[in-house]
């Protein structure tokens, strides 16, 4: 019953992963662009997590624990970008 409802639900992800490339390709502005790379971060992550899930090993949970701090980081450095065209003050 599990391993259905992870397939459902990866599937819905890779659907997510796939509008969030649309928005990063077709965004009016770059804030549009900026949220989408963020969405595809976090659904990578989730991704990562159900695999990890379904297929009973630890190393994907390390490798979404990365993707999230460089997403986290990626994302303040693009926003200070955006707000001030200055990355370090």
């Amino acid at each position: 019953m599990i391993d259905t409802v992870i397939g459902i639900v990866m599937g819905m992800l890779i659907l997510a992963l796939v509008l969030a490339g649309y928005r990063l390709l077709r965004g009016p502005a770059v804030v549009d662009r900026i949220l989408a790379i963020d969405t595809l971060y976090i659904n990578t992550i989730a991704l990562l997590m159900l695999l990890g899930m379904q297929l009973r090993s630890d190393i994907y949970f390390e490798a979404a624990l990365v993707i999230a701090m460089l997403g986290f980081v990626g994302t303040l450095a693009l926003s200070r970008y955006v707000m001030r065209r200055d990355i370090i003050e």
